[in-house]
């Protein structure tokens, strides 16, 4: 243990916090709608499956366009280097809540058969980190866990992703809880701390665009060598939106994402086809529409969106997908917001095409 005054570096804090193991909160840490009492600042508790206590941050709400179960949504992003945050720092607990789990947490670790040299010593140092003022590089220590300071701020802490499938990624906000005043801004080192920019990325994880079936003429079996035109109805679909929302007393945010159609992206589902345009990419249309309906007499006409088949599909059907691409935006609190990489997604539909009879007289 180091001497009374030095400080280990912010290193020694992550390693500590990741030894402990007992702060990481995972479940759960957010929900798709109001779960519980929806009490914001307080922390809902229940037994786990191994008897201890499962302990969850404010949960963030989802509402709009969103998944059923809180679970992530259809969208996938075209930009390849664009992820959700894998975690986030967010409030946790009030000073004398904080405190009894803390005090708890520690009697219960340092009374494990075994629990000496360096992680006894780094037992020692978080407790007096919360209870003697005893600080790091960069995080000032705390008094008694601010218990004077009781319903004016928070202890804030890492939350994981659930739906980040990388385990070392969804680790990777690995300080000890930190304290934060009602209506300030989390010190600046701490820069996964919950901001409306990351709710309006989580709200893009969590959002759910509709199912769209592109309408084709002719329909379902088509001919060979005869053009079919694509079209979507502005009807069809339409702007869809998706919001993220963290409230507790003294630190209220939220983030609207709102997905746009510009586009249709048809893969005929073989080589022996060829697309209107060349591309395969039909743009939306001045009234929001895309493509053009078929009307009776446009046979010998090149559709502006479709596709024309050089190939039976003998016995089976090709499988057309047809993939919008849709621009997405988002606002928040305090006139935040800016743009998300494009999200796309698609859905196949199966296709006969047949040769056309020729009748011998």
């Amino acid at each position: 243990m180091p001497v009374s005054g030095s400080r280990p570096t912010r290193l020694g804090t992550a390693a500590l916090f990741l030894a402990l193991g007992i702060l990481v909160l995972t479940e759960p840490a957010y929900a798709a709608g109001p779960t519980g009492k929806d009490e914001g600042a307080s922390t809902e508790q229940s037994g786990g499956g191994d008897g201890k206590t499962i302990y969850a941050a404010a949960k963030i709400q989802y509402s709009g366009s969103v998944a059923k179960g809180g679970g992530a949504g259809n969208v996938t992003s075209s930009d390849v280097n664009w992820t959700p945050p894998p975690c986030w720092y967010a409030p946790y607990l009030g000073a004398k809540d904080f405190k009894a789990k803390m005090s708890k947490d520690i009697e219960s670790q340092m009374n494990t058969p075994g629990m000496g040299g360096h992680a006894g010593a780094a037992l020692d140092e978080l407790q007096r980190h919360y209870e003697d003022d005893f600080g790091w590089t960069d995080t000032p220590g705390y008094k008694d866990y601010n218990v004077d300071k009781d319903g004016e701020g928070m202890f804030w802490a890492a939350v994981e992703n659930p739906d980040e499938p990388d385990i070392l990624k969804r680790g990777s906000c690995n300080d000890i809880p930190f304290w934060v005043d009602n209506g300030e801004a989390p010190p600046p080192q701490y820069e996964e701390a919950i901001t409306p920019e990351i709710l309006a990325a989580l709200a893009y994880q969590h959002m759910e665009l509709p199912d769209t079936e592109v309408t084709l003429a002719p329909e379902a079996i088509t001919k060979v060598n005869l053009p079919a035109w694509a079209w979507l109805d502005k009807a069809v679909f339409d702007e869809v939106q998706a919001t993220a929302a963290l409230n507790v007393p003294g630190f209220n945010i939220q983030a609207t994402t709102t997905a746009k159609p510009v586009s249709l992206k048809l893969k005929p589902g073989t080589k022996d086809a060829q697309t209107y345009p060349a591309s395969g990419e039909c743009t939306i249309n001045a009234d929001g529409s895309i493509g053009e309906p078929y009307a009776k007499g446009k046979a010998d006409e090149t559709p502006p969106c479709g596709l024309k088949y050089l190939r039976s599909s003998g016995d089976g059907t090709y499988k057309l997908r047809a993939t919008i691409t849709w621009e997405i935006a988002w606002t928040g609190t305090g006139g935040a917001g800016g743009d998300l990489p494009n999200g796309t997604f698609g859905n196949e539909q199966a296709v006969t095409v047949q040769e056309i009879q020729a009748v011998n007289r």
